[in-house]
């Protein structure tokens, strides 16, 4: 069975959380990666105010020596950003579908097709909006492109910027789509605030009288349902939610993912720390798979 390292990444725009410029750090951080297959969003495909930051996906695909597809999303007068696919592997072809929901975001759902050793390999590059409708119509459609291109027995990897906090859109993958988070799959995993630091925090804040004691059960329930939204291959309720990956210096939403078809997921971890806190808003997510 192939093995592969699969990366999802929202660079955000090759800039720290504070907006210091960090294409270049970040370009030798990936490559400390050794990645197989890269899920890039907030890459600009155009700067034409600042020439180190154009064309990014272009300058990451040489230094890492891949190959790569665009998907260039919103346009603006002197800039442009989308999703980016970067693969060691070949890419058979690819298409960027607009998915826009209102004309106050620019979205695009980036499909390529890669061959793993004579496997055809459907990956899937997102980056969903802010609204929660949206976010379910954009799944819509990205499910019927599924039905209407993929084959079944077909491996999918879907991989970006879900804004999904709250997990709800869980299910819908599982039962629809037919794919699983790897972190639900995975046989090691790391990257999670631990939840007894988190208890052992509120506990102090209701005892110092900061909190009302009511307030650490709502915290637990909150957590509960956010686990119960996970769902395994079985279908039954999983333990494990996906990891939080946002703001990178002090993580607090679980807005990125990996989701996969037709791979066992050997280890899956979110990257935090420096320098990977000094590069991009988001926290990296790394999943070693190997296509079955």
């Amino acid at each position: 069975m192939p093995k592969l390292r699969v990366v999802s990444y929202n660079i955000h725009k090759g800039r720290s959380l504070s907006g210091r410029d960090s294409l270049p750090e970040l370009r030798l951080g990936l490559h400390g990666l050794h990645p197989d297959i890269l899920f890039l969003q907030e890459v600009q495909g155009r700067n034409e105010q600042r020439a180190n930051l154009d064309a990014q996906h272009e300058s990451l695909a040489a230094a890492l020596h891949m190959q790569v597809a665009y998907g260039c999303n919103a346009v603006r007068q002197m800039t442009d950003h989308g999703n980016a696919l970067l693969s060691r592997f070949p890419i058979l072809s690819f298409e960027n579908e607009d998915v826009s929901d209102h004309p106050l975001e620019q979205r695009g759902l980036l499909h390529g097709e890669i061959d793993i050793e004579g496997r055809r390999v459907h990956c899937f590059v997102v980056h969903l909006g802010l609204f929660a409708g949206s976010r379910m119509r954009q799944i819509q459609t990205m499910a019927q492109r599924i039905e209407r291109l993929v084959g079944p027995q077909e491996p999918i990897l879907i991989a970006g910027d879900f804004n999904d906090w709250r997990n709800e859109l869980a299910p819908l993958f599982v039962k629809q789509l037919g794919v699983f988070e790897v972190f639900t799959h995975a046989s090691q995993s790391s990257g999670d605030v631990p939840r007894l630091r988190d208890s052992v925090k509120q506990i102090k804040q209701v005892l110092r009288g900061e909190q009302p004691l009511a307030a650490l059960s709502t915290v637990l329930s909150r957590d509960r349902q956010l686990r119960h939204n996970q769902l395994s291959m079985n279908g039954a309720d999983s333990l494990q939610p996906p990891p939080k990956t946002y703001p990178s210096k002090f993580p607090m939403l679980r807005l990125d993912r990996i989701y996969q078809r037709g791979f066992a997921v050997t280890r899956a971890q979110v990257l935090r720390g420096k320098p990977w806190s000094l590069l991009s808003d988001h926290s990296p997510i790394v999943a070693d798979l190997e296509l079955e």
